[in-house]
């Protein structure tokens, strides 16, 4: 039988009206651009063009956590594990391709954290063992709600599940959803309640003691089986940035 590799985009599109941290976008077309071109070309002019147009351009102003991103432990805080914490440009690059592990937490109600048992009653149920350097996903089917109202209401990784993630060998995590923690007003409000500081952005904070890298604003999780591919998630190498925006794929071997 012949295999077939199928290749599943991981990332959503960046444009503009984002609604958790969005980019300002100007699109120079060819017809506006010719000026500028024919400046680059001392000599010429718009009639020497083909059809008169020059070259597309496009700007983008943005945050580096704009759309699908992986963040830095530098992003958490400036150390690691005692140590100056690493910048995006500072991930070892094979930390950014491996076997990739979906863990279905579609049960989890906006708000609430994920747990450490709740990891492990998603690997029970797939009957699968975490191995150093395995990529866990976390699906929460966020995605599916993306440039909506909805898309900011999801559940989140506490502080001990992200631990006990990167104990088991995981250097690499990310969730479908805007973020890896739960969404800021509902650690808030619990803060307000309860006065405890550790609920705030408790599973970033996490890579203060334990360093790991997390992808954000993931997609099409679904169309992943729960083990048995490659993710490849290579960042785009910012200087010493917090994070950096990434094109992640699944790579699924069928047949």
């Amino acid at each position: 039988m012949t295999e077939r590799v199928r290749i599943v985009d991981l990332s959503l599109e960046i444009k503009e009206g984002e609604g958790v941290i969005g980019a300002r976008i100007q699109h120079i077309g060819h017809r506006e651009s010719v000026p500028g071109m024919v400046q680059a070309f001392p000599g010429i002019t718009a009639e020497d063009l083909p059809d008169g147009l020059g070259w597309a351009v496009d700007i983008y102003t943005m945050n580096v956590h704009t759309g699908t991103h992986i963040d830095a432990p530098w992003h958490y805080h400036p150390t690691s594990e005692g140590k100056p914490s690493k910048t995006i440009d500072e991930m070892p690059l094979e930390m950014a391709y491996g076997d990739g592990v979906v863990l279905d937490m579609r049960h989890k109600k906006p708000g609430e954290v994920i747990g450490v048992a709740d990891l492990q009653e998603a690997l029970k149920k797939i009957d699968y063992n975490l191995k150093p350097r395995d990529i866990v996903l976390i699906r929460t089917d966020t995605d599916k709600h993306w440039d909506t109202p909805k898309y900011g209401e999801y559940p989140g990784a506490g502080r001990e599940a992200t631990i006990w993630l990167v104990d088991q060998g995981v250097k690499v995590v990310g969730t479908d959803a805007p973020g890896w923690d739960r969404p800021f007003k509902y650690a808030a409000a619990e803060f307000r309640e309860t006065g405890n500081r550790k609920v705030i952005w408790e599973g970033h904070f996490a890579g203060i003691e334990r360093e790991y890298f997390q992808m954000e604003k993931l997609a099409n999780l679904d169309q992943l089986p729960p083990y048995g591919f490659k993710v490849c998630c290579f960042p785009i190498k910012l200087l010493k940035a917090s994070a950096a925006w990434i094109r992640p794929v699944g790579i699924v071997t069928e047949g």
